[in-house]
């Protein structure tokens, strides 16, 4: 098993309520948020970090995720424990407007592990912020999950089609891409 000085940091990424609203389209990945639990489950028997980020629109008009919304509550599934640091963001990255690079820095945690959603919003955000910023970042594919879209030309693209491509632009560029199963072998589990 690989021993750490610092061990990682697991990032849970705006995994809200509000994603369920149905205005959002088809979603891919259903078993995202049941690879997070395991993810978070396995983080917590080695007491390792555990950061969360919660999207809060400064818009009042905003219809999921202003302060007065129900959309900004966690998914039940997905609830943060005493202990457990919750970073509020109001833009895409859950490194602008925030304290997370710092308290990353603060803490000496070099290693990031993000799972969340939406990967092509905040996800693949944050993502690409953590790499620039120069953190170890591991994208987990199965834990994060994208919506369907038309695009500026009215071209549709599937859910499917959207995650493949931000994993493509994202991985050896920003971030190492593995599955659960694949990081919880590679950090967790005696070999």
């Amino acid at each position: 098993m690989m021993q750490f000085l610092n061990p990682p940091a697991l990032m849970v990424l705006d995994v809200q309520k509000g994603f369920d609203d149905p205005n959002w389209g088809k979603r891919n990945n259903p078993q995202a948020e049941e690879n997070i639990l395991r993810l978070l489950t396995a983080w917590r028997q080695k007491n390792w970090p555990i950061l969360y980020s919660q999207h809060l629109s400064l818009l009042p008009k905003s219809p999921l995720y202003h302060k007065n919304k129900t959309g900004i509550h966690f998914k039940e599934v997905i609830q943060p424990l005493e202990g457990e640091k919750v970073f509020p963001k109001n833009v895409n990255s859950a490194f602008i407007g925030t304290k997370l690079e710092f308290y990353l820095r603060d803490q000496q945690i070099k290693t990031v592990v993000i799972t969340g959603l939406s990967t092509q919003h905040c996800v693949s955000t944050t993502t690409r912020m953590s790499g620039n910023l120069g953190f170890d970042t591991y994208l987990i594919s199965d834990a994060i999950a994208a919506f369907e879209i038309t695009d500026y030309k009215g071209i549709y693209h599937s859910a499917d089609e959207i995650q493949n491509a931000e994993l493509a632009a994202l991985h050896k560029e920003f971030a190492t891409i593995l599955t659960t199963d694949e990081i919880l072998v590679l950090y967790l589990k005696d070999k």
